[in-house]
């Protein structure tokens, strides 16, 4: 495995057409996903010892050899299991099997064969595809010939460490012999870049609801059960000719109340891919109104940079009026005071009400995020804004505002020149609140943070 690119529950058009997908299928806590992360070089698939961590489909590129070929990663599959999640989940391999051009029956060689391992085979043979067998957790030669009771099922079989990276060579070289069509596919390069869009939100705020609306298909798990999804999920579609990728993080949760170990770093992983965000749309449930914990979510996306947009879910679930929306907006104003930026949008993933609506203010925020403003009218702002003979700081020394630069995008990033010397002569907080208010009275940056520092004077050496 020489390179490798997870696309990570993204599906490029492309892509989908030039290389053959790998579907990896077992029952639950095999090593289905460490097997994954190691075909495609990465840490995507959420790993842990509690059975079913994986629910969703995860896609990822792999390449071995000079090939490249796709992996999908599949839910642990419980067959006879009624209840909504593991019944979800089983529709969810069914999907990628079937589109599947090999099918990659993952089994623990230390366990030796189950009634559930049995059911899978037969799924797998009936499903008239090539299928092998990854014989997993093989680390001495001893477990290797455990491993042999799986050839009575007549296909190809393999001991492997996925762990370790232990037989897996032998295995792809038989897999590229199997999927001759597995090329290396040179990528041609991006013309237009892709608005990346995280969804998130405190569980069952309808998040999977809402990205299933914006594609038009069940592409993720949905559930009345809290905190369904815990990998993030991307997804990629075009609207009105920009590229959007979909981010559906798993519910948020408060640490101190996260019990399982899968909860505390699905916590960590959905603000690790807000940091990769451009725009953030945070649900809020309309039936339980704004909590604490909402807030505290926006300020993670503040935090990170990205934009924002706020979105007040099950709108069609309360009675509402002009009063109730104008409540609304307050509470929320209220909390997410740091964020005023942010727009209100109220809406209905469930029926589709102003879903729409987001991606294109998406698409404004990521512009206003992406604005450079020219040094002329940047120098006029200044004239007219800010050349003032005092402004208010930590103490009682005087210092000016000598000019003001922007230094960066993606955030807007703004750099105040100042006559202070001393770090305790640094212009206040206030002071900086009421630069950034007065660019946007002035250039907009719809729905963005902005961010302002300041560079005081160097103090001159004896």
């Amino acid at each position: 495995m020489s390179s490798a690119e997870t696309s990570g529950g993204s599906e490029d058009a492309a892509e989908s057409a030039e290389l053959p997908l790998v579907a990896i299928i077992g029952r639950p806590n095999v090593g289905k996903s460490t097997l994954f992360n190691k075909l495609t070089e990465s840490r995507r698939a959420i790993v842990g010892d509690e059975p079913g961590i994986t629910r969703d489909r995860l896609y990822g590129r792999s390449e071995w050899a000079g090939r490249i070929f796709r992996v999908v990663d599949t839910g642990g599959i419980v067959p006879d299991e009624k209840e909504i999640i593991p019944a979800n989940i089983l529709r969810q391999a069914r999907a990628a099997i079937s589109e599947a051009a090999l099918i990659l029956l993952v089994v623990d060689a230390r366990a030796g064969i189950t009634p559930l391992d049995e059911q899978l085979a037969e799924l797998a043979r009936r499903a008239g595809k090539p299928v092998f067998v990854a014989a997993n957790k093989v680390d001495s030669s001893r477990l290797e010939a455990d491993a042999m009771e799986f050839e009575r099922w007549g296909f190809e079989l393999f001991p492997i460490s996925a762990e370790h990276g232990g037989g897996l060579g032998e295995m792809l070289d038989a897999l590229l012999q199997q999927v001759p069509a597995c090329e290396a596919v040179e990528k041609e390069p991006e013309q237009d870049r892709e608005i990346r869009v995280a969804i998130i939100g405190r569980p069952n705020t309808g998040k999977s609801s809402l990205v299933n609306r914006l594609i038009g298909s069940e592409r993720v798990i949905v559930s009345p059960v809290p905190g369904t999804t815990r990998d993030a999920i991307d997804t990629e579609l075009t609207e009105g000719g920009t590229r959007f990728r979909l981010i559906d993080t798993a519910g948020i949760r408060r640490k101190g109340k996260t019990d399982l170990a899968a909860e505390k770093i699905s916590v960590i992983m959905a603000r690790k891919h807000l940091e990769r965000a451009d725009v953030a749309i945070l649900l809020i449930d309309a039936v339980e109104g704004p909590t604490a914990l909402d807030a505290n979510i926006a300020g993670y996306a503040h935090e990170a940079g990205v934009s924002l947009i706020i979105a007040v879910n099950k709108w069609d679930a309360i009675e509402r009026s002009e009063e109730t929306t104008k409540q609304y907006e307050e509470r929320i104003g209220g909390m997410v005071k740091f964020a005023d930026y942010a727009p209100v949008v109220f809406i209905s993933a469930k029926t589709g009400h102003r879903v729409g609506k987001l991606l294109e203010l998406a698409r404004q925020a990521d512009a206003s995020r992406s604005k450079r403003i020219p040094t002329g009218e940047l120098n006029q702002f200044y004239e007219k804004t800010l050349e003032q003979p005092r402004a208010t700081t930590r103490t009682r020394g005087a210092t000016r505002v000598l000019y003001i630069t922007q230094a960066g995008i993606r955030p807007p990033t703004f750099v105040l020149f100042t006559t202070a010397r001393d770090p305790k002569n640094k212009l206040h907080f206030s002071y900086e609140r009421h630069v950034e208010n007065r660019l946007r009275e002035e250039f907009g940056f719809f729905a963005t943070p902005i961010r302002i520092k300041q560079r005081g004077k160097k103090k001159r050496t004896p």
